[in-house]
C-alpha cells in the first residue's frame, strides 16, 4: 500500500519508463550529539511578541523528537508553558539563569548564557 501512495507523488512529472521508482524527498532525523557536545545557547527575546519576554535556547543539533523532550522537561521544571520547533526551544518569562542550571544538570556542560 506504501508503494502505491500518490499523495506522495502529488507534483511530479509522469514517467512512461516502467521501471521508474518514484523517490519522495523524505527527510531524515540528524542523529543527535551527545549531551556534554552540544552547544547550547540560552537568551532573552522579546521581538515579534508583543513585548512579551522570552528565554530562547538554541543551538541544538539532533532529532525533532530528543528537541520536543528537552523542551517538555525544561518548562515542567520551569512551570510555564512555551514551544520546541524548528531547533529552537521557547519557554515563556525570563528564566534564563534557571534553563541553564537545568540543562548543566543534565549534562549540557557547554551552555551559555548570552
Amino acid at each position: 500500500m506504501a508503494d502505491n501512495d500518490w499523495k506522495a507523488r502529488l507534483g511530479m512529472v509522469y514517467s512512461t519508463n516502467p521501471d521508474f521508482e518514484y523517490r519522495t524527498g523524505q527527510a531524515q532525523d540528524a542523529k543527535t550529539l551527545p549531551a556534554e557536545k552540544q552547544n547550547l545557547r540560552v537568551s532573552l527575546d522579546k521581538r515579534r511578541r508583543g513585548g512579551k519576554q522570552v528565554t530562547l535556547v538554541s543551538g541544538f543539533v539532533g532529532s525533532g523528537d530528543d528537541l520536543e523532550a528537552l523542551g517538555k522537561l525544561l518548562k515542567t521544571r520551569c512551570g510555564v508553558g512555551g514551544a520546541a520547533k524548528d531547533g529552537e526551544i521557547i519557554v515563556q518569562g525570563d528564566f534564563r539563569q534557571r534553563v541553564v542550571e537545568l540543562l548543566q544538570a543534565q549534562g549540557y556542560a557547554k551552555t551559555k548564557k548570552i
